[in-house]
């Protein structure tokens, strides 16, 4: 909506089920292609004070403690325009809410506003408030944007139309969320002392890790972790989340070191929050064959958070549309595959790596984890990280990428393959897209 907002469209509706934006979520990565994109839209400013800097990370083994590689990212800024960060997830979402609003009366946000209906011919939504069981009403639209997650009702929609699947896929991975306050960790020297820092802490073992950096100025210490599915498994549910019980939690990793076993040990009870790792088959298309509904985001490509991208590439999507919608306003059609053709196989790239990422992270044969190991080790003499989101190659072709730049540099290519696929017609120009 503000990529939207800021290339000058100026009826902008964004249908949220949700009654607030609320103090939801955990830590998130700001990569340096991700904070690119918020400068863009104007509203890093919002976000700058929550944001931590990533000076470098310290890869151990979970049973031990024992170092096995330890990352200077000193480089990143000095590579890639903009240095790593985390923040809350929720300070990320107050920083383009408030973008949003600043940019009223072209956005409007419509909370605890369902879609329940999607008509693809003309189009238009059929939405319904919260507490208003049986009263909806018809929005008329010029485009359909899905940027409505994992749980998509746009996708449901719009794959039940090609007659296609729509059920999410089961990854057989769960994941503890939990945040730590410095004042919990104050009688802990070592705790302390890593919530002050500026690295991110990753411990690996069989199946699982956990990952730990500080967020919100210094003030939190995020925990996340990746475990096998074995509470949502036993009972199965439509839910992607529940209260984890903190004695499950402690015995899912009481092989790890004695400091993960003080840090977890902190943990309040009724403060575990587990969520079911969740992914989507890649689908055939991300647009309508009417060419007026289009996903983006979760929506349509979920991925495994190993790599740390998924806001990121959500982000990247919503840019690249902008750019499209911009540039050729007069068939919308084209706008949306060309958005397509732009996306699509890049980020559907980066699921499959967050996914080989977890792999490689989980290892359990003895002979493969002592290869990885040694691979670690010789990080420090220029060696490949096995952690990918740590490797330089891979920080190449993730935070070295501007979204917009590769928009207008290929649109000739791109253009031209969309022309292809309406058979020939469609309108719009490069020079449209420079304009």
């Amino acid at each position: 909506a503000l990529a939207l907002a800021r290339n000058g469209f100026n009826k902008i509706h964004v249908y949220e089920a949700a009654s607030n934006l609320g103090f939801v979520g955990a830590g998130i990565q700001v990569a340096p292609n991700l904070s690119r994109q918020l400068q863009r839209l104007g509203v890093w400013d919002h976000l700058q004070e929550d944001a931590v800097t990533m000076h470098g990370a310290s890869v151990r083994a979970g049973a031990t403690g024992e170092e096995l590689a330890s990352v200077n990212s000193s480089h990143v800024e000095e590579r890639y325009g903009q240095p790593h960060r985390w923040a809350h997830r929720a300070a990320l979402a107050n920083a383009l809410y408030e973008g949003c609003r600043a940019a009223s009366p072209a956005i409007t946000i419509h909370f605890s506003t369902a879609v329940v209906g999607i008509d693809f011919e003309h189009p238009r939504l059929r939405v319904q408030e919260r507490g208003a069981e049986g009263e909806d009403s018809w929005v008329d639209t010029d485009v359909i944007l899905g940027a409505d997650g994992i749980k998509s009702v746009v996708r449901k929609y719009m794959l039940a139309k090609r007659g296609e699947d729509a059920d999410v896929k089961d990854t057989g991975q769960a994941a503890y969320r939990i945040m730590l306050t410095r004042e919990q960790l104050a009688h802990d020297p070592e705790l302390l002392a890593m919530v002050n820092s500026n690295l991110t802490f990753r411990w690996i073992a069989p199946r699982r890790h956990i990952i730990a950096y500080p967020i919100s100025a210094h003030k939190i210490f995020n925990i996340s972790t990746a475990q096998p599915d074995t509470n949502f498994a036993s009972e199965p549910t439509s839910s992607y989340t529940t209260r984890a019980d903190k004695s499950a939690m402690l015995a899912v990793f009481e092989d790890f070191c004695p400091l993960v076993q003080r840090m977890l040990g902190l943990v309040g009870e009724g403060e575990v929050c587990e969520w079911k790792l969740r992914v989507h088959h890649p689908l055939s298309t991300w647009v309508d064959e009417g060419g007026r509904v289009a996903l983006l985001g979760d929506a349509c490509h979920p991925s495994l958070p190993h790599l740390g991208q998924g806001a990121a590439q959500a982000i990247e999507d919503a840019a690249v549309l902008a750019c499209t919608l911009t540039a050729i306003k007069n068939d919308v059609h084209a706008a949306l595959l060309v958005y397509e053709h732009l996306r699509k196989q890049r980020a559907e790239l980066l699921v499959d790596q967050a996914a080989a990422s977890g792999r490689d992270l989980h290892l359990t044969d003895p002979e493969a984890q002592a290869a990885r190991n040694e691979a670690f080790r010789q990080v420090k003499n220029g060696g490949a990280n096995p952690d990918k989101w740590l490797d330089r190659d891979v920080q190449d072709f993730v935070y070295g990428f501007d979204c917009v730049q590769d928009a207008e540099g290929r649109w000739e290519e791109v253009w031209g393959e969309a022309v292809r696929a309406l058979g020939g017609a469609g309108g719009g120009t490069r020079s449209e897209l420079d304009e």
